[in-house]
């Protein structure tokens, strides 16, 4: 009930003014210092260094972030039992995320009085394959193989608390489609968020028959776009408002380009302020950061949405 209280709160603030979300986890995590490179990603860190999570957390909180999005992106049971864990430990892992950004959200209200949420990161089945498949889509699998890789995972990142889901980095409507029954049958609030490029879904389909599958949804409580080139926001942004009739999310990268051998971005790319401003003007009401985007970034973003 606690948890619906909050919630309510928070479409209440969305109403009124912009949400600020967190940025991204895994260049926090590399500036202090750690590799990433395995296929655990940021879920290595929830295993063996939790509290350099909660410590980045705290950064995009104090940065001035309403929102923190735990590290279980790439997490998922069977990832984490190939890593050598049981699968009761993988379990324990992913909920942990959760608990992670709690405590960070905890500290940092008891410090400034701010009302502050947790939403829980819902990466794509592309992501847990950590080969980049998350920004091209098309998995060439079966709808059941999506729902039988997302449900139990969505049930366990429901049973730690958090406040909402982040489902996000989603290339593929096809994938959209069977993500939008399981939320809504979970029924906790979530945001919804594709990857796109030059119009279109990462798996090229047209965003306004990508946002018609979230239209009716009674969890997703907002439909946009992430980790996605800053130029290409706006449109997705639109189009969202238009098709769903719900608030916006907006937090692309900086435009860099991810690189699947390597495992690292490539290219140059910049987090214009101007253009959030463009964003919120379409319809969006929560506007963060993806890759690349620091602490520092969102303490910039926060200062110009909120002055």
């Amino acid at each position: 009930m606690q948890q619906n209280r909050t919630v309510q709160r928070f479409v209440e603030v969305l109403e009124r003014r912009v949400v600020v979300l967190d940025g991204g986890m895994s260049n926090a995590l590399e500036d202090r210092g750690h590799d990433l490179s395995d296929d655990l990603w940021t879920a290595r860190l929830l295993r063996d260094e939790p509290a350099e999570i909660v410590a980045v957390h705290r950064a995009f909180y104090e940065a001035g972030a309403d929102v923190a999005t735990t590290a279980s992106y790439q997490a998922s049971i069977p990832g984490l039992v190939r890593a050598g864990l049981s699968e009761e430990d993988a379990a324990g892992l992913i909920r942990s995320s959760v608990h992670r950004a709690r405590e960070a959200a905890d500290e940092v209200s008891a410090a400034t009085g701010r009302d502050l949420l947790v939403a829980a990161s819902v990466g794509p089945y592309g992501a847990a394959l950590a080969d980049g498949s998350e920004y091209r889509g098309r998995y060439g699998v079966s709808a059941a193989t999506l729902r039988d890789f997302h449900a139990p995972r969505l049930e366990l990142l429901a049973s730690a608390g958090p406040d909402l889901l982040a489902v996000e980095t989603v290339p593929d409507l096809d994938e959209a489609e069977v993500l939008v029954p399981l939320l809504d049958e979970l029924g906790l609030p979530a945001w919804f968020s594709y990857s796109v490029s030059d119009g279109q879904t990462r798996a090229g389909q047209p965003l306004r028959a990508a946002y018609e599958v979230l239209a009716g949804s009674t969890a997703v409580i907002a439909a946009g776009v992430n980790c996605s080139a800053p130029a290409d926001v706006l449109a997705a942004v639109e189009t969202a408002v238009a098709v769903t009739g719900k608030p916006a999310v907006a937090y692309p990268n900086r435009g860099e380009v991810w690189d699947a051998e390597s495992n690292s971005w490539a290219g140059q790319g910049s987090f214009d302020l101007a253009l959030a401003a463009t964003w919120v003007e379409a319809g969006a009401r929560l506007v963060g950061g993806c890759c690349q985007v620091s602490p520092a970034d969102i303490a910039r973003l926060a200062t110009t949405l909120l002055r």
